[in-house]
């Protein structure tokens, strides 16, 4: 072994221990400024509470139900049914009858250059009669409290955008080793982990819990501003911003439940849809791999070395603080290094399939053109 390899050799744990301690310093930031919203009344504003649906009729009655039981605020529930091969439409249907404060509506055909949910979501705000528009994603169950305690600190706070990430529930080992990824991206990896403030670059949202005061929402030009984008809630926070409006994410966990996913094949296709709009870049994927890799799958290579298992230490104790500060299943905890492979697996799938010109497909219609400016 030549002095060069024996020396790249030595380092390599130490190397390990500072890729694992790098989100430290952004999750000892993050978490402690997340803001947990309390119960209060929203006043006088009506919340408009959009749901997108395509191929729901599983999840669509839970959904409604749940905002349907919203307390302390003034709402009504807007069901836009994308083009669905379901009952998604005449399970909505049976609800509207039974309280006036669900309507339902037919998306007309998607146009060229749209995504569905963008497509769908635009035409929701047209549709929307309140002062707040509340978007949720159809796997979402608001609690009681959630519509009410939302309005009430966008008010407080001057905010036109506040979003977090609901409680993920998790039923399937498949669903551990991907949905975890969303939290640790979130409050380990991202600058001030979408605090409050004006700056587009350090903008964050979550397209499953996203409410918009409607005024600032329309004079940001709303979602039809960026109509090919797949990840919604962030291109709208940073346009958002981009035009002065004041935007936060906040402790989602107590505010809604969310089962994204049933199981690991529906879980790497989701995440498959969205990749390029994110890690999977040509320049962006070789970094975030030294990173993941680097700091929580490599130190377990190199154990005994003192230094990795000090790095493997951090790395769990790290993804235990922010599933204990979530609210996600401990159980997913030991599984950690094995999701950060996944994680990887899945963008460098989606980065060399998009080269060979694959296109992920998720409820029948495909995706995975040019990544869409999200601005």
């Amino acid at each position: 072994m030549s002095g060069l390899q024996a020396a790249l050799q030595a380092a390599l744990p130490w190397a390990s221990l500072g890729l694992a301690a790098f989100p430290w310093v952004l999750v000892g930031r993050n978490i402690p400024c997340l803001p947990r919203l309390r119960a209060a009344p929203s006043g006088p504003a009506l919340v408009s509470i959009l749901i997108p649906a395509r191929d729901e009729a599983a999840q669509i009655e839970g959904c409604l139900r749940a905002a349907l039981a919203s307390q302390d605020a003034a709402i009504e529930v807007v069901v836009m049914d994308d083009g669905s091969r379901d009952d998604t439409a005449a399970i909505v249907r049976r609800v509207a009858t039974q309280d006036p404060r669900v309507r339902l509506l037919a998306a007309p055909p998607l146009p060229q250059g749209w995504t569905g949910k963008v497509h769908a979501c635009a035409r929701l705000a047209e549709a929307a009669r309140g002062t707040h528009l509340l978007f949720i994603d159809a796997d979402v169950r608001l609690r009681s409290h959630a519509a009410a305690a939302m309005v009430s600190h966008a008010e407080k706070h001057d905010l036109a955008l506040v979003s977090g990430v609901p409680r993920q529930q998790m039923g399937t080992l498949g669903e551990a080793l991907t949905v975890p990824v969303i939290n640790l991206m979130m409050l380990g990896y991202l600058p001030q982990g979408g605090r409050r403030g004006t700056r587009a670059s350090l903008a964050a949202a979550c397209g499953q819990l996203v409410l918009a005061e409607a005024a600032a929402y329309r004079a940001a030009g709303g979602h039809a501003a960026a109509p090919a984008v797949l990840h919604d809630a962030l291109a709208l926070a940073r346009r958002m911003r981009a035009r002065g409006f004041r935007t936060e994410v906040v402790d989602g966990s107590r505010l809604a439940t969310c089962r994204m996913y049933r199981g690991f094949a529906e879980a790497w296709g989701g995440f498959s849809k969205n990749a390029r709009e994110g890690m999977a870049t040509p320049l962006g994927l070789p970094v975030w791999t030294l990173l993941l890799g680097g700091g929580h799958i490599l130190p377990w290579l190199l154990l005994p070395h003192p230094a990795a298992f000090l790095a493997v230490l951090l790395s769990l104790v790290l993804r235990g603080l922010i599933t204990w500060r979530m609210r996600e299943p401990w159980w997913s905890v030991p599984l950690h290094p094995f999701a950060m492979a996944v994680a990887l697996a899945i963008q460098w799938s989606a980065l060399l399939g998009g080269g060979l010109g694959v296109k992920p497909e998720w409820k029948g219609r495909s995706y995975g053109g040019p990544p869409a400016n999200p601005a």
